[in-house]
Parts: C-alpha cells; structure tokens; sequence
C-alpha cells in the first residue's frame, strides 16, 4: 500500500454526495479513486477524473484499492460489508452499522479473522455541541450529572418517497437519527443498565416510525434521547441537569448545512457554530435563586476528523476512531429499544 490511501465509495446516493466524496477528498492522505454507481454523468458531474464502476462486484475486484466506503439503505450493509472484507479490502459502513445484531456480530467477527479495519461512520461525535459538552463533563463543571436530554429535532411534515421512510428493514427514524444519538449517549456515559423507548408515526401518511422518546437508566441518573419530525420550534439539542449547574445548547452543528450547500474543505471557519450554550451556576450560599449565568463558547466542529483517524488506523499510526465493537454496542441499545417499544417496559441492557 503506498503512502496515499486509495478508496472506493459504493453508491452516490445523498450520504456519498453530501458528505463521504467531499470529505475524502479534503484528506490530503486520500484519494477516492472509484465510485459504482448505474449514473456515471452523476458521479463526474462532481468528480470528472474519478472513475465509475457499474456495481458493487466490479468495484471490489479492483486490486488498486486499499479502502471501501458503504453508505448505502441500511438493509445492504452486511452484504455488501462481508463481500468487501472478502476481497481484502479496509471497510466503513455508514450507520446504523447493520439491521440487526447477528448481522454486526458476524461483520465483527469477519474482520478479526482477515486483519482488515472495520469502521463506523459515526460523525456526530465530532459535533460542535457534542465536543463542547464532552469538554464540559471532563472538567466536570456540572458536578455530578443527574439528567441528560439530547434533542435531534426537525420540521420535516411531508412524508417522501424513499427508503428512510419506507417498511424496509432499518427504516424509520429510529434507525436513522437514534444510532447518532445512542453512539454520543455510550461515548459520554457508557452502557445504560435498560432502556424505555417509546415511537410513533406523527405525519400524515407515515408508514413507518417519525418520532421517538427513549430513556437510558444508569443508577438514579437518566439520559433522554428524543427526535420528532414535527418540530417547528425544536427542544434544546443538549440539557443537561447536575450538581452545580446546568447547560443548555440549541441549534444542530453546522456542518451537515455546510455540506448541503457545498462547501469545500478546507474552510478557515468551518464546524464553526456560534450559538454558543449557557451555563447556569447556581449560588451555593443560599437556595440557588439567584443563579449567574455564564456562556459556554461552543467548539468548531471537525467531521474531517473520521477519515484522518481512518488513515492513521490503516497505516497502524493511531487507534480505529470508530472501531466496529462500539458500534456493535449501538446495535444492543438499537435491539433492546425495539423490544422495550413492543412490550412497554424497561429492556435491561446488562
């Protein structure tokens, strides 16, 4: 393998247009060499010197590339994931890492055996907000955190036809916005004893989950995960409660609008966010009633974070920033949420 990583990206649909191509083209150590794809004047309307492959298999057999991205509909990741580790080929899945347990439990599995990095795109830990609230509890400046909501709310009332939306294995928002949410909840607080899930389908014309409200329980401490799709005036993204404070954050990170528009890294201001969060001191000396508020400068955000640890895991100079276990660890949470939906209790987690 020279220097520079070659990489291969399956489909060019919205996730590989909107945030894998332009992302692994803003790494210096990367070079996206090929994407399959049935519309090649898609591809090389964006990427002209890129090459296209007319599926999947051609692309695999490839002996030119070292690295294949899958951010395909979920219910093809373990196939296209295992065809690709057999070809000898480094893999990263767009979340949700498979449709089910068994099937993450095998990709895992799979990759132990032939040495390849597995990896799960999991960008929303490089989040302004959730790098500011990391920041936040590693200082510890709420004291010991008591209740956590994490709000990932939009206003999107029409119903479109495509696979999200659709009754297909992985869709719905569950799958689509709760493994963000679950990864960030296990990256902060690790595994929650049981959880409580509660869905619904709020638009008209939904046929599959649009709204959910899930509650992590570990100890006397909870952690709401909440995301709706009728939310004209959205929740805080981030409140937390502890005991010596509160900080309150509103507004999602920038930087998937960033790319929408199609902006290029890099950029001097990019992840930027300036809504910035307020910390909320109470006075010690008496009841709290008469609190002094503080605001908290929110971070840049750095999705291009993902790719430089991927290059630095396949050269063996750093630690796999996603490594496949912790996103098999979404997956339980996943599991266990839908069970918890289907039988109205806690699911434990233990």
């Amino acid at each position: 393998m020279t220097e520079v990583i070659k990489v291969g990206l399956v489909g060019y649909g919205f996730a590989s247009k909107t945030f894998h191509a332009p992302l692994l083209m803003a790494d210096d150590g990367m070079s996206l060499q090929a994407v399959s794809s049935r519309d090649a004047a898609k591809v090389r309307a964006d990427w002209p010197h890129v090459d296209v492959e007319a599926s999947a298999a051609a692309l695999f057999a490839r002996d030119d590339l070292d690295l294949v991205v899958i951010p395909t509909p979920n219910d093809t990741h373990y196939d296209l994931a295992r065809a690709a580790l057999a070809a000898g080929k480094h893999v990263v899945i767009d979340k949700p890492f498979t449709v089910t347990l068994d099937e993450a439990e095998s990709l895992v599995a799979q990759a132990s055996r032939t040495g390849q990095l597995l990896s799960v795109f999991h960008n929303r830990r490089w989040d302004a907000d959730f790098l500011t609230v990391q920041a936040l509890l590693e200082r510890g400046d709420l004291g010991r955190v008591v209740h956590v909501e994490s709000h990932f709310d939009r206003y999107r009332p029409v119903v479109k036809s495509r696979w999200r939306e659709s009754e297909v294995p992985g869709g719905g928002i569950w799958y689509d916005l709760g493994p963000h949410l679950i990864d960030q909840a296990l990256v902060l607080f690790g595994r929650p004893e049981a959880i409580l899930l509660d869905q619904a389908c709020q638009r008209d014309g939904a046929r599959v989950d649009d709204y959910f409200h899930a509650v992590l329980r570990y100890g006397q401490h909870r952690v709401i995960l909440h995301a709706g799709s009728l939310m004209a005036a959205p929740a805080p993204r981030f409140a937390l409660y502890g005991t010596q404070g509160s900080y309150i954050k509103h507004g999602l990170d920038p930087q998937e609008d960033m790319l929408k528009r199609g902006e290029r890294l890099p950029t001097p201001e990019w992840g930027e966010d300036h809504r910035h969060g307020l910390h909320t001191v109470p006075d010690m000396h008496d009841d709290g009633a008469h609190p002094e508020l503080r605001e908290v400068p929110t971070k840049a955000g750095n999705y291009p974070a993902y790719y430089a640890g991927v290059r630095e895991a396949i050269h063996g100079r750093g630690k796999n920033p996603v490594p496949a276990e912790d996103a098999l660890s979404v997956m339980q949470v996943l599991e266990a949420g839908r069970r918890s939906a289907q039988s109205g209790r806690f699911e434990p987690l233990t």
